[in-house]
């Protein structure tokens, strides 16, 4: 994913199925960015983050950052670390969710699968078109505040 210096992005919002093995295709365009290995791992609002491999070794290094005696610290990383899994892309380029992760994600059959700048995002449809829904709402407002702070 690092060419040359410049971090390729993931982005765009694409509607895939989960098959009954679990597995789930990457639309085309991220399949072009992910070779080798892969990292799927639980991720916040009840999703599933997808990471190649050196992007997830950055995220990992940065929750590695800080003492152990830091319980909040402990907790964030036991979150991300435990629930996460190294696998690479089929021949077809699917990606096999393992059934604690769909579970975390409630994943059913239909499945957005949405770019987030370094990574990948799986959403069970209906749960990204609600959280989507509540964001939206509240966006021009987190703008105002981040534009205020300076931080837009």
């Amino acid at each position: 994913m690092d060419r040359g210096g410049s971090r390729e992005m993931f982005l765009g919002e694409y509607q895939h199925t989960l098959d009954a093995k679990g597995r789930v295709s990457l639309p085309a365009r991220f399949r072009a960015e992910v070779t080798g290995k892969i990292v799927v791992a639980k991720g916040l609002d009840n999703c599933l983050y997808i990471y190649p491999a050196e992007e997830y070794a950055r995220f990992k290094d940065s929750l590695l950052e800080g003492s152990d005696f830091d319980p909040r610290k402990r907790q964030l990383r036991r979150f991300f670390m435990t629930g996460a899994y190294e696998t690479e892309l089929d021949s077809a380029g699917r990606v096999s969710i393992p059934p604690k992760l769909r579970e975390h994600a409630g994943l059913s059959r239909d499945i957005a699968v949405t770019g987030n700048g370094n990574r990948i995002e799986l959403w069970d449809s209906e749960a990204w078109d609600s959280y989507n829904d509540a964001s939206t709402e509240k966006i021009e407002d987190l703008a105002s505040e981040l534009a205020d702070a300076g931080l837009l």
